[in-house]
């Protein structure tokens, strides 16, 4: 039995229906939000304890693999919501249905908070009883007539209406049940930031590129075909390609903070140590999803073009700092 909660439900419509005509239907549209970050836990945890900790809904199965690196899911959750999406073009359509969230973890050290919806249009001009949502789960219906693109466009966007559908909350909500689990010790390995990645995959007849971008406030977005599979898939590899952006940022992050020049070499090596124990080994693109998604990205922007190229960095820094303390290692030797 999945979980139902009901999120930004209103008393009153979230815009008036009495006039709206009846939804077009026609495309079909996924959207999602990903959160990631660091476990809150010093070590990394083993299997049997991220199935503990991923046991969200009682009765349901964590999903697990060991190969090619330790991964776990937690059961599906679902959130009901009542609210509206703002398109770009400022319309705003009432939608009611239910979210679907669940929880990651990789590696035993990285979480990540996944909440993401299917998007159709209504067969009716008014809200229906909810046992009629319940039915369809992990479907958002749209009341009125839809432009697709613009919906997509406004979704994407940073700036949200306080009333506005919040996958973003919903991911942080199921973090949050992650991280207060007592099998954790509350210990992040290393400070990082956590990253936010919104998606959003449709399927229509038009522009079949994968587009990824960094907006203003380091929201990342990105819209792909819709052709990808059903919705958790898609959700999965938006999940995998926000844990690698994420690597990315965090490593590119340490290496800015690191002050290579200006302070010891072995203090660089020091300051490089929490990159080498908990993020250089986590690099595996593709491994377990489709990975069309990301042969596109690797041509532009080339994420693994820009990885390699930050790993070879701190190489390069601890095989200066080795030859560094080889050289002073004979000096002493050569004085006695």
């Amino acid at each position: 039995m999945k979980t139902l909660t009901h999120g930004c439900e209103t008393s009153e419509p979230c815009c008036p229906i009495d006039d709206i005509d009846l939804a077009a239907g026609g495309a079909m549209l996924t959207l999602g939000e990903v959160h990631t970050g660091f476990l809150r836990n010093s070590t990394s945890v083993s299997g049997d304890r991220m199935s503990r900790v991923l046991a969200l809904a009682q009765g349901e199965r964590v999903r697990r693999s060991e190969r090619p690196m330790p991964y776990a899911i937690s059961p599906e959750r679902l959130r009901g919501i009542d609210c509206v999406l703002v398109a770009a073009s400022g319309a705003r359509h009432r939608t009611i249905g239910t979210v679907a969230t669940h929880a990651a973890i990789t590696g035993g050290h990285v979480l990540q908070g996944s909440a993401f919806t299917r998007i159709v249009g209504s067969e009716s001009k008014r809200r229906l009883p909810w046992p009629h949502y319940l039915s369809r789960p992990g479907v958002v219906e749209i009341v009125g007539k839809i432009d697709w693109a613009d919906l997509v466009a406004g979704f994407l966007s940073e700036s949200h209406s306080r009333d506005a559908m919040d996958l973003g909350a919903i991911c942080a909500e199921v973090m949050h049940l992650v991280q207060t689990s007592s099998d954790l010790d509350q210990i992040t390995p290393m400070r990082t930031a956590r990253a936010r990645l919104r998606w959003a995959a449709l399927d229509q007849d038009g522009d079949r590129r994968v587009h990824f971008a960094i907006e203003q406030g380091g929201l990342r977005t990105l819209r792909i075909p819709g052709d990808h599979g059903d919705p958790g898939a898609l959700a999965e590899i938006c999940a995998d390609l926000a844990m690698h952006d994420w690597l990315l940022t965090s490593l590119e992050s340490l290496i800015e903070r690191s002050d290579i020049g200006a302070v010891s070499r072995t203090q660089i090596v020091r300051r490089f140590r929490p990159a080498i124990d908990y993020l250089l080994h986590l690099w595996m693109p593709a491994a377990r999803v489709d990975q069309s998604v990301w042969d596109a990205l690797e041509r532009n922007p080339g994420f693994t073009r820009h990885w390699e190229a930050l790993v070879n960095r701190i190489r390069d820094q601890l095989a200066a700092a080795t030859v560094a303390l080889l050289g002073e290692s004979l000096t002493e030797m050569s004085d006695r």
